[in-house]
């Protein structure tokens, strides 16, 4: 079974993208900054923040879905605010989405926010409200296998830890726990926003305390798209049955400011 974690960074590269994802046809999707403004005039809208005008795809989860077609498809909104058509404004929402092979039986699943509550009048200040998910998919040759992501929480001042990073990382680690059953192998992943030596790994150790990223030497995951020196933000972290499983961190071809992480459990 393949998974495949990857922050889209709103669908800016959706052509090499969907490109990729329907060549690499991953078992298990974990899609992190996804947006979805149903309606929109315009194929491409803009995010405007703090100064910065980013453009991003109006509808990232068709555009997935046309590379996925017969996955199902989970949206976990995070936030409901503008996106804009010059001067228009487009509500849209925001979150976290999973795709799910139609190979793969779901037995299983929890959502819920990691950070805040449902904004529905606008993406708000940071640390913006930040959802999870967790899916016990049930594979025909391995049995029950739990999978969980979530887009940690952005901090203008950097990727330290902070009190409000740690509760994150309890009540994404109590998710994963609510889904999982005794002996399954379990992976968890996403753009946590953290560094390699955040505290969000000791308190997810309880549920999967390997770091591919990390002990595997990757250099970071980012890609040339992303400018700063701080290269690490994404990661997967599994427990004892994956603990040696294939994983890779893919930089060609690059999809998003993102590198995605592909990891085999058999």
């Amino acid at each position: 079974m393949k998974v495949v974690s990857l922050n889209a960074w709103g669908g800016r590269l959706f052509e090499e993208m969907t490109d990729w994802l329907a060549q690499e046809q991953p078992d298990v999707l974990c899609l992190q900054e996804v947006v979805y403004a149903p309606g929109s005039p315009s194929a491409w809208l803009e995010y405007r923040d703090d100064g910065m005008a980013l453009p991003q795809r109006a509808d990232v989860l068709r555009d997935v879905s046309r590379a996925l077609p017969n996955h199902g498809l989970t949206f976990c909104p995070a936030a409901l605010g503008n996106l804009w058509l010059g001067d228009r404004p487009v509500p849209t929402l925001w979150g976290i989405a999973t795709y799910l092979s139609p190979d793969l039986t779901l037995v299983g699943q929890a959502q819920g926010f990691v950070h805040g509550e449902f904004s529905p009048g606008g993406f708000g200040a940071h640390p913006r409200a930040r959802t999870g998910h967790a899916v016990r998919v049930w594979h025909p040759e391995e049995g029950g296998v739990t999978v969980a992501h979530m887009h940690g929480l952005r901090d203008p001042n950097g990727k330290m830890d902070t009190p409000v990073r740690g509760e994150q990382a309890r009540k994404f680690a109590t998710l994963v726990q609510s889904v999982l059953m005794p002996g399954d192998p379990v992976v968890v992943c996403g753009d946590f926003n953290v560094l390699p030596v955040s505290e969000t790994f000791r308190v997810l150790a309880r549920v999967a305390p390997y770091n591919l990223v990390t002990t595997r030497g990757h250099p970071g995951t980012r890609t040339s798209f992303y400018e700063k020196p701080e290269k690490f933000a994404d990661y997967m972290l599994v427990n004892g049955p994956l603990r040696d499983a294939r994983f890779d961190v893919v930089r060609e071809p690059e999809l998003s400011d993102h590198c995605p992480l592909v990891l085999y459990t058999a």
